[in-house]
């Protein structure tokens, strides 16, 4: 064959195009602005690792953000070992990972979150101007600008679609209000706690649990909400952290109110002390006193057969 002509490429087979093996399939979770994070399939040549920059497809568009994790599908497939489950592949997301972000795309998005504030600031505005009673709580701009997702907070529903159509013709793009609870605000927007450390829905919770009044009453707390109460005004998620330990500890305590036979005749419990191990009791003449829970056992087996003896009890 002469130089410089090209050898003749061979014509591709009729047939259906090879499908991509699990092997080839990374399944990527790619967190976002506020901690938002979603699922994308990624067909890259150079596996993606955490924390690449990556474009991803969006609502009618594309958005950019961050591998916060990536495996490949058959890595999280189940081989036959999980309970009431044969062995079967992981079906990988629908949405894809188009390409790894270039540096003037991720110059682009910080670009966009600069404006983001002047427009949590309009938005208020009209907001004020519609006479609604909600808070909006901060903007983010999709990558390629074709959506604008305004959080708000609010105790009841709001009608604002009067309040889109203005955005609407302010912003040229396409308007999504998304309410939201105290507790996902102050996990977009982060914070210091009464701890003197980053919130923990912000800095590490995956899941943000219901925390109710009782998980502070089995712990002995004061019941003030102010005291109890995170920087959402709702109850701390950190209540769920040493809870069961209390449960379990709490066994080997007499309930509060509970009338016990000890040294000194008829005695109440009214309050115990789980760290140093002691229980504060009252008599009939109103006279209190302190004593180790185990001598106050050793005070119970004492008097045998009188009624109120402290014993390990699941008061689960």
């Amino acid at each position: 064959m002469s130089p410089g002509v090209p050898e003749p490429v061979a014509p591709r087979p009729a047939g259906p195009r090879p499908v991509a093996t699990p092997r080839d399939v990374q399944v990527v979770q790619v967190e976002f602005k506020g901690l938002r994070r979603d699922y994308y399939a990624a067909r890259e040549a150079v596996p993606l690792v955490e924390g690449e920059h990556v474009i991803v497809e969006a609502d009618r568009g594309r958005d950019l953000g961050t591998v916060h994790r990536a495996a490949h599908a058959d890595d999280l497939a189940c081989e036959g070992g999980c309970e009431h489950a044969g062995e079967r592949s992981v079906i990988p997301p629908s949405r894809r990972v188009l390409r790894r972000a270039a540096p003037v795309d991720v110059e682009r998005l910080l670009e966009l979150r600069t404006h983001e504030a002047d427009v949590g600031t309009r938005t208020r505005e009209l907001v004020h101007k519609h006479g609604l009673k909600m808070k909006v709580s901060e903007a983010e701009w999709q990558w390629d600008r074709n959506k604008l997702t305004v959080y708000f907070t609010a105790d009841k529903r709001v009608d604002f679609r009067a309040l889109v159509r203005d955005m609407a013709g302010e912003f040229r793009t396409r308007i999504e209000l998304r309410q939201i609870g105290v507790r996902d605000e102050a996990r977009r927007l982060g914070g210091i706690g009464r701890c003197r450390r980053e919130l923990c829905c912000r800095a590490w919770l995956p899941e943000i649990q219901p925390v109710t009044l009782q998980l502070a009453k089995d712990q002995g707390l004061s019941l003030n909400p102010a005291q109890i109460s995170g920087a959402c005004g709702r109850l701390m998620s950190c209540l769920h952290y040493e809870h069961e330990a209390y449960l379990q500890a709490r066994k080997r305590f007499p309930r509060e109110g509970q009338r016990l036979g000890t040294s000194r005749g008829q005695e109440t419990v009214v309050g115990w002390n789980l760290f140093k191990e002691t229980v504060t009791l009252k008599d009939d003449h109103g006279e209190r006193r302190t004593l180790p829970l185990e001598e106050l056992k050793r005070e119970a087996r004492g008097r045998p057969g009188k009624p109120g003896r402290v014993e390990e009890t699941d008061r689960r």
